[in-house]
């Protein structure tokens, strides 16, 4: 278990951990030498039950509050550490919110310098003590009067800190993630980084990455709770010894993650229910300049107050923070904000969703999705998501989010998600709309193109709507052709029911062409005789047939060669015949029998190997199948 100190300078926090531990967490020279904390100390100590406690002593001075909100991130319990003869003072304040903000689960309250006041004043302050933590959260923790030097209740302080340890721990679930408090070079060793691990467990030879720079790296060594160990894991302070061919010294900061790949995913932009503390003078209003600390980064940011344009002491609301560079977060990370010369502690808060969108970020239906992220457990997120989103729920999106390992991953997809289409989840109900709204879009463009075969995929994709993601419209298309809705060919799709009709117009000149057809039956009419013959423009003539190709009245054999589908089965009996009798197929055999010119029975020939009708062999064919078997119309 990691056990934070938290209290104003001077009240001893450093000399009671010496105490518990036998351990001097002042590890700087000038923290020696000025008698003060000024960055994060660390000791250790077997617990009752064979686990070790790791001690954080934080700085107490108000000008070094960053670097203790750093050293609580992540831990379990906190030691709020208060002077008898002072009793409670601004930064004891200020430490107690920003525990409470952070989330802290515990707390165990020792009373120093015991030895230097009357009893009387004991009472006194312990009496300050429960009423300062009166609807803090920490109500009814345990209050230990000691003295450091002279050991007076130590003992019992120990004791109630051994049985905090031995409170059940959360599950170890999610992807690794480690966030660096230091990173330091060993000779001989390499880089090591050390910091609370947030999530999940690594062992030595894992892969990880540095976040947000995303170098890759690997682990050689870990010490857990200050112990050489093979593994680590949440509820654990650990030093990672890592190495990485991109790696060099100075790569990695305070503020930086160390985790597994599937959750490097930084960001500039997370959406998040921010609280304000009560005894702040003015409200944060929209667009406020902050200090914003989550994980032990300290990173200027705005606040973007997403209802009502401010939030008011005491208050919370919803907000989008964005920062000055990318960080790494979470949903479920808490986080403090403070003002912008990182003098004041002003809020805190949890991340809803770290991928927040730069547009339409207050709108009414992005803010019924921030609520539905909100909910808990994740089952019923995922659920709420699934029935507010019409769109679908971006399911490699929600897994990152919530970080959840792929066992836990697929576990849950299964159990709440009855549609998926690609990466996209859809409640029930909602599939049902979409494919209903690609019925009535067939319909329409039915209606309105009757002499259209059918529709390109995209254009179909686009009359339904873009909020529908692509793969799940693929998925939908896939799912009525099995069902016999729709016909896919050629990335075409229309009603299986549809027949294309030619427009009144085109009919007018299908009259004239089609007796011409018929009179050079099987020999295709070249373009230029069937323009004079019908009176009209040649290029009229030819876009017409290409159009009337595409509702089966005629076949385009080739750019400029067009044939009645009857006339190809004619003509493929015929090669069939030809083949049978001959043992193959020749282009002059071919041309002799049917009394069509060299240069059109040639590309009535190629037309019959792209359909799959013949195979060439040099100067020969082969016929592949029966030519009852084969679809004239085919592909060009």
């Amino acid at each position: 278990m990691i056990i934070a100190t938290a209290g104003h300078i001077d009240h001893g926090k450093t000399l009671l951990v010496k105490a518990l531990t036998g351990v001097d967490a002042d590890r700087l020279p000038e923290e020696k030498k000025r008698g003060m904390t000024i960055d994060l100390g660390f000791a250790y100590t077997p617990a009752r039950d064979g686990s070790v406690l790791g001690f954080v002593d934080v700085p107490g001075h108000e000008k070094f509050v960053r670097n203790m909100i750093a050293g609580v991130t992540g831990i379990d319990c906190a030691l709020l550490v208060v002077a008898a003869d002072d009793g409670p003072m601004p930064q004891t304040e200020e430490h107690l919110s920003i525990l409470g903000l952070l989330g802290v689960a515990s707390m165990v309250v020792a009373i120093t310098k015991i030895d230097r006041v009357a009893g009387a004043r004991v009472a006194e302050v312990r009496a300050e003590i429960e009423q300062l933590l009166a609807g803090s959260g920490f109500e009814g923790a345990e209050i230990y009067p000691v003295s450091a030097p002279t050991g007076d209740g130590v003992p019992d302080l120990r004791d109630a800190l051994d049985r905090a340890a031995m409170r059940p721990m959360g599950a170890e679930f999610g992807n690794f993630r480690l966030a660096v408090d230091r990173s330091f070079t060993v000779p001989g060793a390499g880089v090591v980084v050390t910091g609370a691990v947030f999530s999940g467990a690594v062992k030595i030879g894992d892969p990880l990455m540095v976040s947000p720079s995303g170098i890759p790296v690997r682990v050689r060594g870990i010490h857990a709770q200050n112990q050489q160990s093979e593994t680590a894991q949440l509820g654990q302070r650990c030093a990672l010894n890592i190495t990485g061919q991109q790696l060099e010294r100075g790569d990695i900061n305070r503020g930086d993650w160390i985790l597994a790949a599937p959750v490097h995913a930084p960001t500039n932009r997370i959406d998040a229910r921010l609280r304000v503390l009560p005894g702040e003078d003015a409200p944060i209003k929209h667009w406020t300049p902050v200090h914003l600390h989550l994980g032990a980064a300290d990173i200027p940011a705005r606040v973007a107050v997403l209802e009502g344009g401010s939030i008011a002491p005491g208050d919370h609301g919803l907000v989008q923070i964005v920062t000055e560079r990318d960080i790494g977060a979470l949903r479920g990370d808490r986080f403090i904000l403070r003002d912008q010369s990182a003098w004041r502690t002003m809020a805190g808060g949890t991340v809803i969703d770290p991928f927040a969108p730069a547009r339409g970020r207050a709108r009414p239906e992005r803010l019924s999705i921030l609520r539905c992220m909100e909910c808990e457990p994740v089952e019923k997120a995922l659920l709420s998501l699934l029935q507010e989103n019409s769109g679908g729920v971006d399911i490699s999106r929600f897994v990152r989010t919530w970080n959840l390992v792929p066992k836990d991953a697929t576990a849950l997809i299964d159990q709440i998600v009855p549609k998926k289409g690609g990466n996209y989840g859809f409640s029930g109900e909602h599939w049902k709309g979409w494919v209903a709204k690609i019925n009535a879009a067939l319909k329409a463009f039915h209606t309105d193109n009757k002499d259209a075969q059918g529709i390109a995929s995209a254009g179909l994709h686009k009359l339904v709507g873009r909020a529908l993601p692509k793969d799940a419209f693929v998925q939908m298309i896939g799912e009525l052709s099995e069902n016999g809705t729709v016909l896919v060919k050629d990335a075409m799709v229309r009603l299986v029911e549809h027949r294309a009709q030619l427009a009144p117009k085109d009919e007018a000149l299908w009259k004239k062409l089609e007796p011409i057809f018929e009179a050079c039956d099987p020999r295709p009419p070249s373009l230029g005789d069937m323009a004079d013959e019908a009176g009209a423009d040649i290029k009229a003539v030819e876009q017409f047939l290409i159009r009337a190709s595409r509702i089966g009245k005629v076949v385009q054999v080739s750019a400029k060669c067009f044939l009645q589908c009857g006339t190809l089965e004619k003509l493929g009996a015929m090669a069939e015949a030809i083949a049978k009798a001959d043992g193959s197929l020749t282009i002059k055999a071919f041309r002799d029998q049917s009394g069509i010119g060299r240069n059109a029975i040639i590309e009535v020939a190629e037309y019959f190997d792209r359909i799959g009708f013949t195979v060439r062999r040099g100067n020969e064919r082969d016929i592949r199948k029966p030519a009852v078997d084969v679809n004239w119309r085919g592909k060009r």
